[in-house]
Order: structure tokens, then C-alpha cells, then sequence
């Protein structure tokens, strides 16, 4: 194999992660002043002008506090635990491409993405999966019941929900064709797939908010039920991990999205025809899944500061009960969609987000309606 291949792939593993890392740092900065707007309150303002100095004194203040290691943890699961956890999170935007055309570098072209896989999607699958045992050994290598506790339920609602990650995944590998990212991307040049997949879109936003512990979802954070959940005893740097697992996560899985369903490194709909379009100016790629990645992530934190948390139960029938049988439905109406827009009339491809929406709409009612019985039978 190539040596200047092998060593163009580590040097763009590097930047990215450099890049991921600067930007679980300043995501918690910019969550904590959206949060402040949203509440109406000032946010972090000391450290530096309108603090944006504030990611570098956590690191600081987390580098220099006590490291903590139970007397009868499994010391060595317990320190790998962390890295397990954050890894995936890191590794899993390498298929995650950030433009079209490569550009050239001391006489040779680059591509804007680490890895161009024909399953680029499955890789992304397979990979997030991974993440649960990093969260099941962090609870059991405690040696704490109250971690043990928060690591079973956690990964009972990541497995769970990773089901219904999965089949939102399927709607726009029918659309494009293609499990392949960039024949994904290309797919989306005339049209998004959030158009054709409202619900499907849907799906997948509310899978990722479980997927990475965000609220509603953040079980592990129930401190009133299980103190700190499966990280309770983790303090210090093996902390930060766990915490830089998370946020990092959020800009993976915004990627992600923006990918599958926001047209990726694509231009906005409204400049499909003029001198920003990607088509004329490749170079502006990254700039605009940039900007879809931030207004994903502003999402995120608007449902944090919206929406109260979940009771467990709840969260499971919501998973169990309405999503994944609305995901497989949307599986079904799409192949049918696609199959009725190629043999009878191309037009025949708007029924798909019409009948999703129909059928979203009865799976709420149905969901609500048992859930208010439940309730009204408790008391």
C-alpha cells in the first residue's frame, strides 16, 4: 500500500479529531449561553470576553481534581470503561463526508471525508453500537449497585432505541439507493430527504436525544433516583471522558443527520441555482454542514431547556410501543412508495411523506390514549 495514502488517512484522522475535541469543548459553552438566552439569564461571562475562555478553565479545573478509584472496582475495566465509551464517538464521523470535489495540497488531492465505504451507513451502525459496553462496564466495574443500577437501565434504553435508529436509516438508503454516504448526499441534489421522510426525520431525532443520554432521555442523570447513574463513581479526567463521550456524540450524530436527511455539504434549496451552490463553488461544502450541524445541535438544547424528564417506564413503551412499530411502518410505505413512483407515476412518491404523517398521527393518538388508561388505572 501507499505510504503517502496510510499517511494522509492519520493526518486526517488527526485534524478531525482535534477538530471533534475543540468542539466538545466550545458546545458546552455554546449549550450553556443558548440555555441562558432560552431561560433568560446572562450564562458564563467571566472567563475571558463573553466567556469564551470558560471550556478552558473546566478543562483546567477537571484535570486538576482528585482522581478517585474504589478500593474493590476492577480497576482495569474501570479505566477502560471511559475510553470505550468515547472512541466510538470520535471514529464514527469517519465516513461523514464534508464536501464534493477533493483539492489539491503539496501536489496532491485531498478528499474532504477519512474513508468513502460502499456500506458507509452499516459502518456507522456497527460502530454506535459499540458504545453500550463502554456505559454496562462503567456501571458493573464500580462495584456499586447504585452504578450497576444506571448502567443496566442506560443500556437497556440505548439498545432499545438503537433498533429504532436503525430502521429510520433504512428510508433514505431506499431513496438514494445506496448505503454509500456520498451517493446519499448526491441523492439529496434536487430534493432533501426530510421532505419525502418528515417522520422519518422525526424518528431519528428523538432516537439520537436517547442514543447519547440527552434530555428528555437522560436516565443516567436522574440524580433524585440513582444518584449519578453509571458513572457515580468516576471523578476527575476519567469523568471529562465519559462527559466528552457525550458531546461528542451530539456532533456525530448532528452530522449524521445532516447527512442523511438535510442534504449534507449540499447547498440550501434556495441556492441551488445561483454562484453558492456546491456545484459552482465545492469549497463551500464544509461551510454549509457546518451550519446545519449548529442548528442541529441548538435542537438538542432547546428540547433540554423545554421538555421536563421522562419517567423510566414511560420512556421504554415510548421506545417499544410507538417508534419502532412506526419505523417499521415507514420502512413499508417507503419501499411501496418508491416501487408505485418507478412502475406507475413518479408523482406517486408524495404519498409516502403524506401517509407517514397520517400514520404518525394514529400511532400518537393510540400511544396517549393507553398511556392516560395506565394512569387513570394507577389512581
Amino acid at each position: 500500500m501507499d505510504f503517502t495514502l496510510i499517511l494522509e488517512w492519520i493526518i486526517k484522522g488527526f485534524v478531525l479529531t482535534l477538530i471533534l475535541l475543540g468542539g466538545f469543548a466550545y458546545l458546552t459553552l455554546y449549550e450553556r449561553r443558548a440555555l441562558a438566552r432560552i431561560q433568560a439569564r446572562i450564562g458564563p461571562n467571566r472567563a475571558g470576553p463573553f466567556g469564551i475562555l470558560q471550556p478552558i478553565a473546566d478543562a483546567v479545573k477537571l484535570i486538576f481534581k482528585e482522581e478517585l478509584t474504589p478500593a474493590l472496582a476492577d480497576k482495569l475495566l474501570f479505566l477502560l470503561a471511559p475510553v470505550l465509551t468515547v472512541v466510538p464517538a470520535v471514529v464514527i464521523t469517519a465516513v461523514v463526508p464534508w464536501g464534493k470535489q477533493s483539492f489539491s495540497l503539496f501536489g496532491r488531492d485531498i478528499t474532504p471525508y477519512i474513508a468513502d465505504i460502499n456500506v458507509g451507513v452499516l459502518y456507522i451502525m456497527s460502530i454506535a453500537s459499540i458504545a453500550v459496553y463502554g456505559i454496562v462496564l462503567a456501571g458493573w466495574s464500580s462495584n456499586n449497585k447504585y452504578a450497576m443500577m444506571g448502567g443496566l437501565r442506560s443500556t437497556a434504553q440505548m439498545i432499545s432505541y438503537e433498533l429504532t435508529l436503525g430502521l429510520s436509516f433504512v428510508g433514505a438508503i431506499l431513496l438514494a439507493g445506496s448505503m454509500r454516504m456520498l451517493d446519499i448526499v448526491e441523492a439529496q441534489k434536487t430534493m432533501w430527504f426530510v421532505v419525502l421522510q418528515p417522520i422519518g426525520t422525526g424518528i431519528f431525532l428523538i432516537a439520537t436525544l436517547a442514543e447519547v443520554n440527552r434530555a428528555p432521555f437522560d436516565m443516567p442523570e436522574a440524580e433524585q433516583e440513582l444518584t449519578a447513574g453509571y458513572h457515580t463513581e468516576y471523578s476527575g479526567m476519567k469523568f471529562a471522558l465519559l462527559f466528552m463521550a457525550e458531546y461528542t456524540k451530539m456532533i456525530a450524530i448532528s452530522a449524521i443527520g445532516a447527512t442523511l436527511f438535510f442534504g449534507g455539504y449540499r447547498e440550501f434549496w434556495f441556492l441551488s441555482n445561483t454562484v453558492f451552490s456546491i456545484d459552482h463553488t465545492p469549497w463551500l461544502g464544509p461551510v454549509y454542514i457546518f451550519i446545519k450541524i449548529v442548528i442541529l445541535l441548538f435542537g438538542m438544547i432547546w428540547v433540554r431547556a423545554t421538555y421536563p424528564r421522562i419517567r423510566y417506564d414511560r420512556l421504554m413503551a415510548f421506545g417499544w410501543k410507538l417508534l419502532l412499530p412506526m419505523s417499521l411502518a415507514l420502512v413499508f410505505i417507503t419501499a411501496v412508495g418508491i416501487i408505485l413512483a418507478e412502475q406507475v407515476n413518479k408523482n406517486l412518491i408524495w404519498g409516502i411523506p403524506v401517509l407517514s404523517i397520517l400514520v404518525g398521527l394514529f400511532a400518537v393518538g393510540m400511544i396517549d390514549r393507553v398511556l392516560r388508561r395506565k394512569d387513570n388505572a394507577r389512581l
